[in-house]
């Protein structure tokens, strides 16, 4: 894992979750479940990136489960992508997000 690499994936992956959030929840009730897990993954990503940036013996644990985390709200996300265009990026962020801290 390069951690320069995993830090700019998490804070692009904090951007497009918290808009794809936003958004689902603007949308409505529907894509309540869309939106909770871009909320988690928005929080799990920045978390990640401020363990890794300052080195923590407890980024290696965190970023296994920022990987999880962004890959079932890529899959939450590209259930929605084919009509949701927030929803495709989000799901595009947290795919490459997902690599880049395995």
């Amino acid at each position: 894992m390069n951690l320069e690499e995993c830090i700019k994936a998490c804070l692009a992956c904090v951007i497009d979750c918290e808009k794809c959030a936003t958004e689902c929840i603007n949308e409505g009730q529907e894509h309540s479940k869309c939106a909770n897990l871009c909320r988690d993954c928005a929080d799990i990503c920045a978390l990640c990136a401020r363990f890794c940036a300052r080195g923590s013996a407890h980024a290696e644990a965190l970023c296994k489960l920022c990987v999880e985390i962004c890959n079932a709200c890529a899959t939450e996300c590209g259930n929605h992508s084919a009509h949701s265009e927030h929803c495709k990026k989000c799901a595009e962020a947290c795919k490459a997000c997902a690599t880049a801290c395995a």
